[in-house]
């Protein structure tokens, strides 16, 4: 098929994905990026083979999906609420997954340690995006509970991606860290920036283009967007961490300088990621499952439901023993539950791992498999721990078992 034509049926199952998921969603809530990727599969190499290849303007677009997906992760992160002692703890949780996570999967994988660094990595990510919409729905997002959440969740978004800048940039840690710290000066000037009072007219402009074909608000935010991405790349800092700071930096900028019209400016960047790139690069995601490993019956299959439990073990047992003390055992264990979830960020890492050749396409299935499967079961599993304080339950999924390699 051309590029054009595959074009075409990537926006067709764009279309379609958000049907089945309101459909589907009258008996059980799945998230909408699992048919975005169950239907890129469908069409793909392995299935339908009607889009067996995608070339390179379908490339870059889904580079653009990727980051405009961690752009908005990064803005989703709400300063004012990830601070104190649960931050403190949220970070010491990810730093614990992460050195179970590494030293686990550098194991498994016969002491390789490019493989092992991204399986460990991935491991360790929270999929935030995913986790607060179920808690909004579920009337958690503004309780204690939901707090809690967003301080583990925004770590567990945050820390992988620095691990890839540091873990997985083939220079010396010394030349990584030096190369993260002039990021963070970058950083630093753009948040001091983004804090500085705007005069009068700035938000006047916001306010005045918003419905109109100038759209200021949006250039801008797509201008600090592509600055961010630059400097990224001039520094030698992976993309995802400067998409990452963008989404921060524009929350900064927006929330402070025209608090009323921020809302309304998110959505419109939301319409241009989730509705155009954002589904690009998941149904792409899709296209190049290695579905043919899973259904061979070798490794792969072995190793999705191991990659299940060790999304438990790695990232969520650490949240459980460092989780606020005034969590009683069953918040505990739902706030466990919804810190291993995975998936966006999972898709990412295995992505960026098969292009640079460190892991192969059955491994990465087997652990997009996994991560798949934990936002079916666990976010249901975690509701249903919240009904039992007082909370309507939702139907419940099964759990996949596990075995070992």
């Amino acid at each position: 098929m051309s590029q054009s034509g595959t074009l075409i049926l990537i926006m067709a199952i764009a279309v379609a994905a958000p049907l089945l998921a309101y459909g589907v969603g009258r008996w059980l809530p799945v998230p909408l990026v699992i048919f975005e990727i169950l239907l890129g599969i469908l069409v793909g190499p392995d299935a339908l083979g009607w889009a067996s290849s995608h070339g390179e303007s379908i490339d870059a677009l889904s580079d653009l999906g990727l980051a405009m997906l961690m752009f908005l992760a990064g803005y989703e992160i709400e300063f004012g609420k990830v601070r104190g002692d649960t931050l403190r703890r949220s970070a010491w949780a990810w730093l614990i997954a992460l050195v179970l996570g590494l030293t686990l999967a550098i194991a498994l994988a016969g002491w390789s340690y490019a493989k092992g660094v991204y399986v460990g990595t991935a491991l360790t990510s929270t999929a935030l995006g995913t986790i607060l919409p179920v808690l909004r729905d579920s009337g958690d997002l503004h309780s204690r509970f939901g707090d809690v959440m967003l301080a583990f969740g925004a770590v567990g978004e945050f820390g992988p991606i620095i691990a890839m800048a540091l873990l997985l940039s083939g220079r010396s840690p010394l030349d990584s860290a030096l190369v993260l710290l002039a990021f963070a000066v970058v950083i630093a000037f753009a948040v001091l920036w983004a804090l500085r009072p705007r005069p009068p007219w700035f938000a006047n402009v916001i306010a005045k283009t918003l419905h109109s074909s100038g759209q200021f608000a949006v250039r801008l935010v797509v201008l600090l967007l592509a600055l961010m991405l630059g400097a990224s790349y001039a520094l030698g800092v992976d993309t995802l961490l400067g998409a990452f700071a963008a989404g921060m930096v524009v929350r900064l900028v927006l929330h402070g300088a025209a608090p009323d019209s921020a809302h309304e400016v998110v959505e419109k960047v939301e319409a241009m990621g989730f509705g155009f790139l954002v589904p690009i690069f998941f149904v792409v995601t899709g296209i190049d499952f290695d579905l043919k490993s899973l259904l061979d019956g070798g490794t792969a299959l072995l190793l999705l439901p191991l990659f299940l439990v060790l999304f438990l073990v790695v990232r969520g047992l650490p949240v459980y023993f460092l989780a606020p003390r005034d969590l009683g055992p069953r918040d505990r264990r739902a706030l466990t539950l919804f810190s291993s979830t995975a998936l966006p960020l999972v898709v990412a890492i295995t992505t960026i791992g098969v292009q640079d050749g460190a892991l192969p396409t059955d491994v990465a299935a087997a652990l997009v498999g996994a991560a798949m499967v934990s936002v079916l079961v666990f976010p249901l599993l975690g509701l249903k721990l919240r009904a039992g304080k007082g909370r309507r339950a939702l139907p419940q999924g099964p759990v996949r078992g596990a075995e070992s390699w």
